[in-house]
């Protein structure tokens, strides 16, 4: 299944999309949100609302981040060996590492498909990052490596914009991270049933009708699993929380000439089984 968080001139809602459409879930089930659909363990309940006729037609809404208000977003650096040598080529100070390096996002960051991402006047290099973004479906702590795909919910499509001059001006790389409205995130969640593997997808960047970026997840340096277990350790896993999982070679400031996002720019994330998130770049 596909789930969304939409507006359709009525406030949020959660929608199941088909290829017919969007069905309203919030109208028809009663659901709120879909982080509290996830906490509630209803999700596979929605499926009985797949062949309803559909409320809203796919370029009818306003989309919205897929989790709008996560507790937690988890980035993974420097995720894959392609980028991680790109990086180094760069002269940028990395090294392969024992363990993934983890870093913060907040929910004001995030804008849905369709919706543009900001670059802000004091931002001159607003990169792209495609990611395959994981949203867990149950709490958990110290869970195994073993074990860590039985928490997630399902799968979207991640553009990390970073604002590169900003991240580098300390070894912390928080603030690049971090400003307003530049974290795309959907179009859809797409349920974890109907993607059994995660390291076998096929990830890109278009910006501009130009392909900048293409590798598959199974190129990660921390596959998925990996990741959930490391990050459980850190603090309890809760239902729709979001990570990250890197971004391949390919990035922007890595590029001769560099290329950045620029105002009026269209950026595409592809991840095979999952989507296309698409969004403009506009100034905020």
């Amino acid at each position: 299944m596909k789930l969304l968080t939409y507006d359709a001139g009525s406030g949020a809602h959660v929608g199941l999309a088909t290829d017919d459409g969007i069905v309203d879930l919030t109208s028809r089930a009663g659901v709120t949100s879909l982080r509290e659909l996830i906490a509630a363990g209803r999700v596979a309940e929605m499926a009985e609302f797949a062949g309803e006729t559909p409320d809203h037609a796919l370029d009818g809404v306003t989309y919205l981040p897929v989790i709008p208000d996560p507790d937690h977003i988890w980035c993974v650096g420097v995720n894959y060996m392609d980028h991680l040598q790109e990086a180094i080529d760069a002269g940028l100070p990395r090294s392969k590492s024992e363990y993934p390096m983890i870093f913060g996002r907040y929910a004001d960051t995030l804008v849905g498909h369709q919706q543009p991402m900001l670059k802000s006047p004091v931002v001159n290099k607003l990169d792209y990052e495609c990611e395959l973004a994981v949203i867990i479906g149950k709490p958990g702590r110290y869970i195994s490596k073993e074990d860590a795909l039985e928490y997630v919910a399902g799968y979207s499509c991640f553009n990390e914009g970073s604002a590169r001059d900003w991240q580098y001006h300390t070894a912390q790389v928080v603030p690049g991270k971090n400003f307003q409205g530049t974290g795309g995130f959907g179009p859809w969640m797409v349920t974890a049933d109907e993607i059994p593997d995660p390291q076998v997808l096929d990830i890109s960047t278009v910006l501009n009708g130009e392909t900048l970026q293409s590798a598959n997840t199974k190129d990660m340096i921390f596959d998925v699993a990996t990741t959930i277990s490391y990050v459980s350790h850190i603090s309890e896993l809760q239902p729709g929380d979001v990570i990250a999982s890197g971004t391949p070679a390919g990035v922007g400031q890595s590029r001769e000439p560099q290329v950045f996002m620029q105002i009026g720019d269209s950026c595409e994330i592809r991840i095979e089984n999952v989507g296309t998130l698409v969004n403009g770049i506009a100034e905020g």
